[in-house]
């Protein structure tokens, strides 16, 4: 196991990131052991089945990740994870009454000009 300190990691992340892809790497905060950075790839943790699916769904869910973006990272076709996002509850777009009224105006707008 590696370890750096948070000056260290505030100065230099890519060395840490780096040292995360070799083994585990432990943060100590005044001498404290804070937290752990573990390289995915190396310890195979992205490829045990379901893994990617949860890390799309948590940082879409959380606003860190565009629903394409999300569905790439699970390795799903759009579709499907929308409808994946929409089964656990988790809305695909958020808008506001304005914004869907002014959708609707604009749809019945688009509808009288055909």
């Amino acid at each position: 196991m590696k370890t750096v300190n948070i000056s260290g990691l505030k100065n230099n992340p890519s060395e840490a990131l780096r040292l995360s892809h070799e083994d585990m790497v432990l943060v100590m905060n005044r001498n404290e052991p804070d937290a752990i950075m573990v390289g995915l790839k190396n310890s195979k943790i992205i490829g045990l089945p379901g893994v990617r699916v949860a890390l799309a769904t948590a940082l879409f869910k959380d606003g860190n990740l565009s629903i394409a973006r999300s569905a790439q990272l699970a390795n799903m076709p759009l579709s499907a994870f929308m409808s994946h996002v929409s089964r656990l509850g988790i809305p695909v777009v958020e808008m506001t009454v304005e914004e869907v009224q002014q959708d609707m105006d604009t749809l019945d707008e688009w509808l009288r000009q055909a």
